[in-house]
């Protein structure tokens, strides 16, 4: 596993991210970042993991069905621990790019003996992979700080292959009746915390945008076979394919 460096976005989002992050006690050991989706019960974050858990086991079964091994991009990959798993699909090449250096320069230590993983500090959109297609490309927790959804769409659609697909999990999507209200709790939150300025820096995405894409919704929370199963992820699951 290698740590890469391609053109860094300067400014304060990854000191003030860290800083929230730290706050809310989700700055993780080496330890707990290799056991990752795995957590104490007695953590204050458990049940949120059980989410991710949920959402990353789904997904990683859905792409050991390609008959072909999977070149996979996770942008926004933070400490790893889901790029790592996305590694462990026979065939695999996985690559984790994130602008926040604390957190990958710690998926780089944690992971350092995977071959088939590698992890680069910077922005996709940068063009970094100008000679580089991938199969799937995952956003896990991770669209809602992309201040444009059809632009980094775009942007990731460019970098698929044939027959290449688009996943995004564990992050809210909005109707546009509900983006007022959502906005205003967002900053209320980041107010209370002390460190309003991170609402400037989370983005409320419409579903709406994507209609002009090829789109699937594989995991719908609001559907009622999911209300009557009581399904505890309120995720969508969101395939978008050329």
């Amino acid at each position: 596993m290698i740590l890469s460096s391609r053109n860094i976005i300067p400014g304060d989002f990854e000191k003030l991210y860290t800083r929230l992050r730290e706050k809310e006690g989700r700055i993780y050991t080496d330890e707990e970042v290799a056991r990752l989706p795995a957590i104490t019960p007695i953590h204050p974050h458990y049940k949120e993991w059980r989410v991710r858990e949920d959402s990353s086991e789904k997904l990683i079964e859905y792409l050991k069905k390609r008959k072909h091994p999977v070149d996979i991009l996770e942008q926004g990959c933070g400490n790893g621990w889901l790029s790592r798993r996305l590694s462990t699909i026979t065939g695999s090449k996985v690559i984790g790019t994130d602008i926040n250096f604390t957190e990958i320069q710690q998926a780089a230590r944690v992971f350092h003996d995977i071959s088939n993983l590698h992890f680069i500090y910077g922005n996709a959109e940068s063009g970094m992979f100008e000679d580089r297609q991938f199969d799937s490309i995952v956003f896990a927790a991770s669209i809602q700080y992309f201040p444009s959804l059809t632009g980094i769409i775009n942007s990731a659609l460019k970098l698929l292959k044939p027959k290449g697909e688009i996943h995004i999990i564990d992050s809210h999507f909005y109707s546009l009746a509900e983006l007022g209200a959502a906005k205003q709790r967002s900053l209320l939150y980041y107010q209370a915390a002390g460190f309003p300025e991170l609402a400037d820096w989370y983005f409320h995405h419409n579903l709406d945008d994507l209609d002009s894409y090829n789109y699937s919704v594989l995991y719908d929370p609001e559907s009622l076979f999911n209300r009557f199963l009581r399904n505890k992820n309120p995720f969508p699951w969101i395939r978008i394919q050329l």
